[in-house]
């Protein structure tokens, strides 16, 4: 990478300044300063970097891409709320030198916590935070302020024991290696050397055998047990020499445990492992409301970063405003509002470079179209060979077939799905020239088909002035991209069973929908085992807050739009939900609820011949480098507790908490158990949550993590946690057992 390079730090198409950006020694830090003064403006760890976008893929660089070719421009993006720095690059060969070696680095950053170069990063860091006067040394007296930084209340007798025990050299200073041996005898982990010794004869190391029975017995690893003992030694046995014998060390055997074959996420359902050839409306569809808000509801900003951001965090369902704009030109923002405004063909511009870079999945587009016939057919322009008559295929395909239901994800792979009003019938549609529509009327859809030409006559007679008003104010062309979710008003469920079709959508607010659930539990289920239902957040949420998406999941409701923009526990669940499954924004609901006959009704589960409850049983054992409270005094140390949330069907919401640790967020032992009976695991998420006790107000938030109880996996495991922005906080971690009984 290069060292001291003259880039353009753009903010804005009038504001672009020239600035040195440099990589200082560390490695971990990045510096630039005024070309004009020669004054450093500010410095940036790679730890805060969440990844480094290439060309126009931003707002700002969109805005002088005229100016500047997208082969000279890149985005560095923070974690957080941090605003993303856009930059330019004197050519195209200075921009790459600086994109792949900070993605280079933010790679090392994010390996397994195992990883002996990212231990050493994360250790280099801490230096570097502690050594004040930057000598490259650290005294006694930086070594105590390092452990005030670092969360620990240590007994200043112990922590010069350990120094003193560190400095080989017997300088007074701890430098290079010295500081090394004092982290490792900071972070000894005598629960995990237990557990260890528990298994090994010698107390030294385990055996391939002894290792197997550890693996089977605590982590009910059952299938391939020799071969799976064999690959960890080999990937995280540090000693060559241990590595040829097939024997973990201590060592190796801490590494496995903070991997991610050790953490309590099943690394198998990170992939995509569940079955994608279901209909669309068996799947829960990651799903965000007004995605191009990324603050309130009334006065916030419209910007194409918030359809990055929801795309890069597995959402597959995004929200298009568009409202008549200057010249024709149709404009997204929340209508009726002082939200700011952005052009309909930037929004697509972002969707194209950004829509399949995680994901093939399908993406349905929800939202309202421009009153003028003029901006609808400017829309369709830029849409329709994503979600024009491409997208036809696999519907007429599965028409053709008899199939009663929407075609599934894995038929439309990289389509655009248009949610909107439609003039007349899907089957107008597919019947245009050069396509014919399918002969259905010898199978068992004939009586589909008499129905489909009942409700045409009765629409001719009964509505034909709202057709015909439907005609006048929606471009034909536009009509025909809206193929899998034609908006269709909710008029009940009975009328819905009657009438409906599988290729119609309804939209409901989250207090029609909670009525619903009250009131028509199982019909609500029932309904969403073969049509399409999307939930949308109050209109009085005007600060961008979010109701509980959990009530809604119950009812099987797949499209439940939240607030990407807004952190906290509701959209902890959407990502702990749509984690699984390779990220690709869709989760296959359980069987009961693909069911059009089910008797399930989440407000009584045992009208519901499920399996029966299950027994979860937690140890919290202990915690390790856990974070500060933002915003705290300085030496303030947390007092953390971890609490455990069940989040289900309302027999199973639950929550159990241990008690809290004075002074210690650094490596606190609780050693506490919590139990839970679940009755519908098939729905149940669980929330590990760390807070800083206070006892004269509410507690502080310090980390969580959220997971679907499907993927959870038994045994000694740890948990990674997450900022409040969903983010890693490595390496913060819980360690705990996990057992599940029937």
């Amino acid at each position: 990478m290069q060292q001291g390079t003259l880039m353009r730090k753009v903010k804005s198409k009038s504001w672009k300044k020239q600035r040195y950006f440099k990589l200082q020694e560390d490695c971990m830090t990045i510096w630039y300063q005024s070309k004009r003064t020669g004054k450093t403006e500010s410095a940036f760890s790679i730890s805060d970097v969440e990844t480094v976008r290439e060309g126009h893929q931003s707002e700002v660089l969109q805005s002088v891409a005229e100016e500047f070719p997208p082969e000279r421009c890149f985005t560095i993006v923070f974690y957080g709320r941090r605003g993303n720095l856009d930059l330019v690059a004197g050519s195209a060969e200075e921009a790459q030198c600086w994109v792949q070696g900070l993605r280079q680095l933010i790679e090392t950053k994010s390996l397994p916590l195992t990883s002996a170069l990212v231990s050493r990063t994360w250790i280099r860091d801490w230096f570097q935070k502690a050594d004040k006067n930057k000598d490259g040394r650290m005294n006694f007296k930086e070594v105590q302020r390092l452990l005030k930084m670092m969360n620990v209340d240590m007994n200043e007798d112990h922590a010069l024991r350990l120094f003193q025990d560190a400095d080989k050299s017997e300088s007074g200073t701890l430098e290079g290696e010295e500081f090394v041996l004092f982290y490792k005898a900071l972070t000894q982990r005598e629960e995990v050397l237990s557990l260890f010794q528990e298994f090994s004869e010698d107390g030294k190391k385990l055996t391939l055998l002894e290792l197997v029975d550890f693996l089977r017995e605590e982590q009910l690893e059952d299938e391939g047990t020799e071969e799976l003992a064999m690959e960890l030694i080999d990937k995280y046995e540090p000693s060559e020499t241990a590595r040829a014998r097939h024997v973990l060390s201590a060592d190796g055997f801490l590494m496995y445990l903070c991997s991610l074959e050790g953490s309590i996420f099943n690394p198998q359902h990170r992939a995509l492992w569940q079955d994608m050839s279901q209909p669309l409306c068996h799947y829960f569809i990651s799903s965000s409301h007004n995605t191009y808000l990324i603050e309130d509801q009334i006065r916030g900003h419209s910007s194409i970063e918030g359809y990055i951001r929801a795309l890069k965090r597995g959402c597959r369902c995004l929200e298009v405003d568009c409202w008549d704009g200057p010249n024709g030109e149709p404009m997204v923002y929340h209508g009726h509002t002082f939200t700011s405004k952005i052009p309909f063909r930037e929004v697509v511009s972002t969707l194209g470079k950004t829509s399949w870079g995680n994901s093939s999945s399908p993406l349905p587009l929800m939202g309202t179209s421009p009153p003028s016939s003029h901006p609808q057919r400017e829309m369709v322009m830029v849409i329709s060979s994503r979600a024009g008559s491409q997208g036809k295929r696999p519907w007429r395909r599965w028409v053709a077939q008899g199939a009663s239901l929407s075609p599934p994800p894995q038929e439309l792979k990289h389509k655009i799905l248009l949610k909107g009003k439609k003039i007349g019938r899907l089957e107008d549609t597919l019947d245009g020239p050069g396509d014919e529509a399918p002969d259905v009327s010898d199978d068992d859809n004939g009586a589909e088909a008499e129905e489909e030409r009942r409700r045409a006559k009765v629409s001719g007679t009964q509505h034909g002035s709202a057709l015909q008003k439907d005609k006048e104010t929606l471009a034909q062309a536009l009509s025909d991209c809206v193929i899998y979710c034609k908006n269709v008003p909710f008029q009940g469920f009975q009328e819905a069973r009657s009438h409906s079709r599988p290729s119609e959508i309804s939209s409901l607010s989250e207090a029609k929908a909670r009525k619903l659930i009250r009131d028509e539990g199982n019909e609500f289920v029932r309904h969403n085992a073969w049509q399409l239902t999307r939930i949308y957040p109050s209109g009085m949420r005007t600060d961008s807050s979010n109701y509980s998406p959990q009530e809604m999941w119950n009812v099987g409701c797949q499209i439940v739009a939240l607030n990407f923009q807004t952190a906290g526990t509701e959209m902890d669940l959407c990502d702990g939900l749509f984690s699984q499954n390779g990220c690709c924004g869709y989760v296959l609901k359980p069987p009961f609820m693909r069911d059009k006959e089910t008797l399930f009704n989440p407000s009584n589960p045992s009208s519901w011949e499920g399996p029966g409850p299950i027994t979860l049983t937690i140890q919290v054992i202990s915690g390790q480098q856990l974070p500060k409270v933002a915003n705290s005094k300085e030496g303030a140390i947390i007092d953390p507790l971890v609490r455990v949330e069940i989040y289900g069907v309302p027999a199973d919401q639950a929550h159990q908490e241990t008690k809290y640790i004075e002074n210690n967020g650094f490596n606190p032992r609780w050693d506490e158990t919590l139990q839970f009976q679940i009755h519908v695991p098939e729905l149940a998420l669980i929330r590990f949550v760390v807070e800083d006790y206070d006892k004269t107000s509410r507690n502080d938030f310090v980390g969580q993590f959220t997971l679907a109880f499907a993927n959870i996996k038994p045994g000694y495991r740890h948990i990674h946690l997450l900022s409040k922005d969903g983010t890693s906080i490595p390496p913060s971690s819980l360690f705990v057992h996990i057992r599940i009984t029937e």
